[in-house]
């Protein structure tokens, strides 16, 4: 109940990006690979960011 209106940390933010990167680039792999490598690429740097927070 007290949540309800907090606000997200950046790092929410950026592990929410990341896991629904990495969903998409599975769902792509299946019929195209070279768009779910991209996908994970962007998705790599994303956990870089993460990782310096």
């Amino acid at each position: 109940m007290f949540g309800l209106f907090k606000k997200k940390s950046e790092k929410e933010k950026l592990q929410e990006a990341y896991a629904k990167m990495l969903s998409d680039a599975h769902k792509l792999s299946h019929s195209n690979r070279t768009a779910a490598d991209k996908l994970l690429a962007e998705a790599e740097e994303i956990a870089k960011k993460i990782d310096k927070l």
